[in-house]
C-alpha cells in the first residue's frame, strides 16, 4: 500500500467516525466548542493547556472520542448547541438587556423571529445607537469585551460646538472622566459645520458612558452618539431596528482575535 493511500484511508476513518459521532480530532474539536479557531486552537495544545480525561495532550494527531471529557485550563469545554452571531443596528431608546424590570423595550424585542437564544455582547446606552452584537458564544463574548484583549470599538459623535485640534489631542493621550484616566484613543475631526462637529473615536476600553464623558471632559456636550465598528466588524448599510447573521469570514475573524 502506498504511503498516499495509507493517509487517505486514515483520513476517511476519521471522517466516518466522526460522521457517526465516535471520533474528532482534538484541535476540530475545540474549535467546534467555540472557544477559538483551529489554528488557534493547535497553539492551546503544543502549550499543554489542554487535558483529555485528566491527563496533559500535546499532539496535534490526538482523536477524542464521544464520551471523553476535555479541558483547557482546568475547564470543561463541549460543543453546544449551533453557535449564532447576530449583528443589530441598535436604535435609540432600546435597552441593551435580556429584560427590563420597568418594562422598556429591549434589543430582544428587534430579535422576537430569532429562533435561537442569543445574549448581548456589551452594552449600548438607552441614547446611543450603532452596532452591537448578540450570541450564545460565551467565549466569544469574553474576547470582545475583556479590556485585555483591546478590541477597538468605532463610534461617530455629533456634539454641540467647534472641537479644536488641542481637544483632539487631549481625547488622544486620554483625559479624566472621573476616578480614571482614559487609554490611548484615535480620535479624528469629520467635519466643524454651523456650532457642531462631526467626529470618529475609537476606544478600546468599555467605561460606562465613556464616549459622553470623555467629551465633557474636553468641554462638549454630545448630541448624537452612534457605534460603527467593532474590531473589523462594520455597521454598513442594514437598517435602523433590523440585523443580520455574521458571515463566515466575520466569524472567523473573530475567532482568530
Amino acid at each position: 500500500m502506498t504511503l498516499w493511500k495509507f493517509l487517505h484511508n486514515v483520513e476517511t476513518s476519521i471522517i466516518l467516525s466522526f460522521q457517526k459521532g465516535i471520533v474528532m480530532r482534538l484541535q476540530k474539536y475545540i474549535a467546534s466548542c467555540g472557544v477559538t479557531s483551529r489554528r488557534k486552537a493547535e497553539e492551546l495544545i503544543r502549550n499543554k493547556r489542554i487535558r483529555v480525561n485528566g491527563v496533559i495532550i500535546d499532539e496535534m494527531g490526538y482523536v477524542v472520542r464521544e464520551n471523553d471529557r476535555v479541558e483547557l485550563d482546568n475547564h470543561l469545554i463541549k460543543p453546544d448547541e449551533k453557535m449564532v452571531y447576530i449583528l443589530l443596528n441598535k436604535p435609540v431608546g432600546y435597552i441593551t438587556t435580556v429584560s427590563d424590570e420597568q418594562n422598556r423595550p429591549t434589543v430582544m424585542d428587534l430579535l422576537k423571529d430569532l429562533d435561537t437564544r442569543v445574549f448581548p455582547v456589551g452594552r449600548l446606552d438607552y441614547n446611543t445607537s450603532g452596532l452591537l452584537l448578540l450570541t450564545n458564544d460565551g467565549q466569544m463574548a469574553y474576547k470582545l469585551t475583556h479590556p485585555k484583549h483591546k478590541v477597538y470599538k468605532t463610534y461617530q459623535v455629533t456634539v454641540q460646538g467647534m472641537v479644536s485640534l488641542p481637544d483632539i489631542n487631549k481625547l488622544k493621550n486620554g483625559v479624566d472622566i472621573g476616578h480614571h484616566i482614559t487609554a490611548k484613543a484615535f480620535v479624528r475631526i469629520i467635519e466643524n459645520r454651523h456650532n457642531r462637529s462631526e467626529v470618529e473615536i475609537k476606544i478600546h476600553e468599555g467605561k460606562n458612558r465613556q464616549v459622553r464623558r470623555m467629551f465633557k471632559a474636553v468641554g462638549y456636550k454630545v448630541i448624537e452618539l452612534e457605534r460603527t465598528a467593532m474590531g473589523d466588524i462594520k455597521l454598513g448599510r442594514i437598517k435602523s431596528g433590523h440585523y443580520r447573521k455574521l458571515t463566515n469570514k466575520e466569524i472567523e475573524y473573530l475567532r482568530n482575535l
